[in-house]
């Protein structure tokens, strides 16, 4: 038996990155996993892991429009009775100097990342009050709340801003038995940031990549199955204890006080 077994999880952001690493966790340990992406490669991504005999299904959503995701997830909880689990994981990240930044690439990283949690938690929530049982994990980031580097202003705003409605939300929903906690995490090794150093250095983007390592005391960058890990754990009921915390998972990245040790 596995640790969500004959859960109902919907998972956004999952075509690649962390939600892909989430899904994958999820379906190992029984869950019925409804993949969302604005992207089409969600399609792939979700016969990728029904060809390993996981329960998943993929569905063409924007969290931005919550009429659309509401259809989604309406659509989910018919065909499975329910939804036990959401993560909240879709999110973009531009890098630009605060000066240089237009309102538009602002309010593009509002949208995605605060509104597009806001608007899947609206609509898969009353499915958790109605059934009084339901888990929720918002993927914020170490960045904003703890640390920053040049160009993340508006990144840094959103993913702070998770951390404030993920405590807010579990106060509201406490006696509904339902569970709000945040992963935050550090440096992953994703596609996202596998592009954004490739942009830095395109000639040998490995050479960023083992320089972002050996800041950190682990030596490595984290995997999406990483995060993958630690959400199955909030999501399942080992954690039921568990409410309105951020979860800090980034190799021991945020511990040094200088960078002379390690």
């Amino acid at each position: 038996m596995g640790r969500l077994e004959g859960k109902v999880a919907v998972v956004t952001g999952a075509a690649m990155g962390n939600g892909w690493g989430i899904s994958k966790v999820f379906g190992r340990e029984g869950a019925h996993v409804a993949m969302l992406d604005v992207a089409e490669k969600v399609f792939e991504a979700a016969g990728e892991f029904e060809g390993q005999g996981y329960s998943v299904s993929g569905h063409k959503a924007d969290v931005t429009d919550l009429d659309g995701v509401r259809k989604v997830v309406d659509e989910v909880a018919a065909k499975h009775g329910t939804i036990h689990i959401l993560v909240n994981n879709a999110g973009i990240a531009r890098l630009v100097p605060f000066l240089e930044m237009t309102d538009e690439v602002r309010d593009l990283h509002f949208n995605v990342n605060i509104k597009g949690a806001w608007n899947c938690t609206k609509a898969v929530l009353p499915y958790m009050v109605e059934k009084n049982y339901g888990k929720i994990v918002n993927i914020s980031s170490v960045t904003g709340a703890l640390v920053a580097d040049v160009g993340e202003t508006a990144y840094a705003i959103t993913k702070a801003a998770l951390w404030g409605f993920t405590k807010a939300l579990a106060m509201e929903v406490v006696g509904n038995n339902i569970n709000v906690n945040a992963i935050c995490p550090g440096m992953i090794d994703t596609p996202m940031v596998r592009s954004g150093v490739e942009a830095i250095m395109p000639d040998d983007p490995q050479a960023i990549i083992d320089a972002l390592a050996s800041g950190i005391p682990m030596k490595r960058l984290g995997t999406p199955e990483d995060i993958g890990e630690l959400a199955a754990f909030l999501a399942s009921d080992a954690a039921g204890y568990i409410t309105g915390q951020p979860f800090i998972i980034d190799g021991g990245s945020t511990l040094p006080e200088s960078n002379l040790g390690g």
